[in-house]
């Protein structure tokens, strides 16, 4: 890995290569993401986030794009959701879960939407949300 990074996330995309996204390390919140090729298993940096995160979720789409939604930041618990693009190796901002939340759940459904439940705010959700 370049990075050091717990608490961080990981997807495999269509093309074999493994995703980690932002997560904790002892120099704080980490922005960035990095791909391992599952045949050389060379490293590399693959863009940053908008916003710092651990505790969050990542899931891939049929397209390809990666949905990274909600964890923990520098000013809390988040309700943002950032989409990264395979493809292009960019991330941009998307729409916002109604919901703060980190530690949940989120899982791709056969509708092209990913459910996204349960959580913590400080105390358990029971709540969920389809997002795009």
């Amino acid at each position: 890995m370049i990075a050091a990074r717990d608490s961080h996330t990981k997807v495999m995309l269509n093309n074999g290569e493994v995703l980690l996204t932002a997560g904790y390390n002892s120099a704080g919140l980490l922005k960035s993401a990095e791909m391992v090729n599952s045949l050389t298993g060379i490293w590399t940096a693959t863009g940053s986030f908008n916003v710092a995160r651990y505790f969050h979720t990542a899931t891939i789409q049929v397209s390809g794009k990666v949905l990274v939604v909600g964890g923990s930041g520098s000013a809390g618990i988040l309700n943002s959701a950032e989409l990264y693009d395979s493809s292009t190796r960019h991330w941009a901002t998307t729409d916002n879960m109604l919901v703060v939340r980190y530690v949940h759940t989120a899982t791709f459904l056969s509708n092209a939407k990913v459910l996204v439940a349960g959580g913590y705010v400080g105390t358990s959700l029971s709540s969920s949300e389809l997002c795009t």
